[in-house]
């Protein structure tokens, strides 16, 4: 018995461990075959170069949803923001440069800074995301099912969506628990434990749905909740990795020097993206073992659709005029049934009357408007004619071909 026959014979002592071994070993496969690596890689370095724009464009929204929560709820993100940006940055450069700089923002909600931020972060934010819609697909096996326009207009959306929903949850997420103790009155103040399980709730279904609006030929939504709670999964855990390891090398000279900062936001990015990929691998993974019937966009199905209809309308159209079995047309106005093999052929159907039919079957704009008499021949030149033996072998080789 070969090393894995007895693991698979192991695995099937415990209900459910061999499909799960299956699984993993299909993930595994699927990233290897795809370089999640360097997908990876691509997606954290276009998502660097997005963030900054992107962040100037939520802080300049949030100054004005501040306005509505109150001075202390926007006091208490700028606490967070700085007390964040000091694990990655100097302190120096945090009080300097990060904290003047997101305080005004916040408190008078700058609408040069949206402005300038959304125009700066178009290009580069919508190319984070369509590098993300890319990878997904790839790791499905989708690539290049839907076109290289279809796929930047869709991540497109995705960043003005994620935009307008950044604004509004990132002070709910930041003072969120505060604020709801301050809001719900005393009998509901047991809500206030519910808060983080919604937060994650929240966040798994943005990735399933990312998931599924990723990939052109789509499985049912609830298919792909194992690869978002698996990101999720990967995301805490690399964050408290990274955060342990910045926190054993402060104090340290590092031979980055000021690129230090930027270089551990690159690897969080990285972190982020190879776990967004290995959950994407781990639900083509499962698509591939357990298959189901895939279903194309509401777009796609739409315009399947209204192509299936035209192609109704066009073939009841040729339909109407064709030819029947008899040799009939029918369905055209004016039509003459043409004679049968075989059934004798009257005076008003024969050859020399064709002619005839043919102009009544003609439109009346395209007739003639006066006919052309056909230009008789004299007397007894046929028999002229079939009297020369000569004429007659120059028309049997004609006729013959």
């Amino acid at each position: 018995m070969s090393p894995k026959d007895r693991v698979r014979r192991r695995l099937a002592r415990v209900p459910g461990a061999l499909a799960l071994a299956r699984l993993a070993v299909a993930t595994w496969r699927l990233c290897l075959r795809y370089r999640v690596t360097g997908l990876a890689s691509e997606a954290g370095f276009f998502a660097l170069l997005s963030l900054p724009p992107l962040v100037l464009g939520i802080f300049g929204g949030v100054g004005y949803v501040g306005r509505w929560l109150g001075p202390d709820t926007t006091g208490q993100v700028s606490t967070a923001i700085e007390r964040y940006a000091e694990r990655f940055l100097t302190d120096a450069s945090v009080r300097q440069v990060i904290v003047p700089t997101v305080d005004d923002v916040l408190r008078n909600g700058r609408i040069d800074v949206i402005s300038i931020g959304f125009v700066l972060s178009l290009w580069s934010g919508s190319r984070a995301l369509n590098v993300f819609v890319d990878t997904i697909s790839i790791m499905y096996g989708q690539s290049g099912v839907r076109g290289i326009v279809r796929t930047r207009a869709l991540s497109f959306t995705l960043y003005l969506v994620a935009l307008v929903v950044g604004v509004v949850v990132m002070p709910l997420v930041t003072v969120g628990p505060s604020v709801m103790a301050r809001l719900l009155p005393a009998r509901l103040e047991f809500l206030i434990g519910l808060y983080w399980p919604t937060v994650v709730i929240l966040t798994v279904a943005s990735l399933t749905t990312l998931f599924h609006v990723s990939t052109p030929r789509r499985s049912p939504w609830k298919r792909d909740i194992p690869g978002a709670v698996l990101t999720l999964a990967i995301w805490l855990l690399s964050s408290f990795v990274l955060r342990l390891w910045l926190g054993a090398s402060v104090g340290g000279t590092s031979i980055y020097g000021p690129l230090a900062a930027p270089i551990v936001v690159l690897i969080w990015l990285y972190f982020l993206a190879i776990a967004v990929l290995i959950g994407a691998a781990f639900n083509a993974a499962a698509r591939q073992l357990w298959p189901v019937q895939e279903r194309f966009s509401s777009r796609a199905r739409l315009i399947s659709w209204l192509r299936e209809e035209s192609r109704r309308r066009r073939e009841g159209a040729v339909a109407g005029g064709a030819v029947d079995a008899t040799g009939a047309l029918t369905g055209l106005p004016g039509a003459t049934p043409m004679p049968q093999a075989g059934s004798p052929v009257t005076p008003a159907e024969s050859p020399a009357h064709a002619p005839a039919r043919s102009e009544r079957r003609r439109p009346a704009h395209e007739r003639p408007l006066t006919p052309m008499p056909e230009p008789s021949a004299p007397a007894g030149a046929d028999r002229q004619l079939d009297s020369d033996p000569r004429n007659r072998l120059l028309s049997d080789r004609t006729h013959g071909g």
